[in-house]
């Protein structure tokens, strides 16, 4: 069909918008998941040269939404500083021209997750602002190459001990900055996001209603639940990064 990009079949385009509606149902609810899972899924069905650029607008319409929905739970300070540090980032993914081995990256994002995740708890007033910035700057960067760094993201936003509204509603507008900065930068270098378009509103629209039911979820989750799924969910995600690259080796 002409609104599907070529290698692209009404049944796998059936199968992406039903796995975005799922996904964002998954992190609305449970903060952080829904869009390694979705690259997982898409990696097995979308062209390479596409996969990164097509993920991130499909998760920016995902985020954009939750962090409209939760706008008054963000920490605006937080996101300002996340914000220079990813336009810093992103300036900087723009000029390289020498990827990283994958691998290598995968490796690195597994071990600071974990660490994170089960590392001595530091509190808010314990993370200068100069943090901030490099842990923007630093994830802006690596998502160019690997797609989806949410659970860095997240568990750094978790670390900070919020409660699980602001936890979500931080993270939905960190990612929202990521990938909309990706956009500009996969844009600047010649991807014709216009070939997507009509398949990516679709996810997009089927995000939505996932970030709906999620959210309406995430209200009848007590937050001690919550934080024992989020560490669970969020670890599972790192081991399953060092497990493929183990795999592939």
């Amino acid at each position: 069909m002409n609104w599907l990009p070529d290698l692209i079949g009404v049944d796998t385009a059936l199968l992406l918008i039903v796995t975005s509606t799922l996904t964002s149902m998954l992190t609305a609810a449970m903060g952080i998941g829904g869009g390694v899972l979705l690259l997982a899924v898409m990696a097995t069905v979308v062209p390479a040269a596409a996969l990164i650029p097509v993920h991130g607008l499909v998760q920016l319409g995902s985020n954009g939404n939750r962090a409209l929905l939760t706008r008054e739970h963000i920490d605006w300070s937080l996101l300002r500083l996340f914000l220079l540090g990813a336009v810093m980032g992103s300036v900087v993914a723009y000029f390289v021209v020498v990827q990283l081995p994958v691998e290598l990256i995968q490796l690195c994002v597994a071990g600071f997750i974990l660490f994170l995740v089960w590392g001595p708890k530091l509190g808010k007033q314990q993370i200068p602002p100069a943090g901030l910035v490099l842990a923007g700057a630093g994830t802006t960067l690596l998502t160019m190459f690997v797609g989806a760094t949410g659970p860095l993201v997240a568990a750094f936003v978790h670390r900070l001990g919020y409660e699980k509204y602001r936890v979500v509603a931080t993270f939905a507008a960190c990612m929202t900055v990521q990938h909309l900065l990706k956009m500009v930068v996969f844009g600047l270098i010649g991807f014709a996001f216009s070939d997507w378009l009509v398949l990516i509103v679709m996810m997009v629209m089927g995000g939505f209603a996932g970030t709906w039911i999620g959210l309406h979820i995430l209200k009848k989750v007590p937050a001690e639940r919550f934080q024992i799924i989020f560490r669970l969910v969020v670890t599972g995600l790192a081991l399953r990064l060092i497990w493929q690259v183990f795999s592939a080796a």
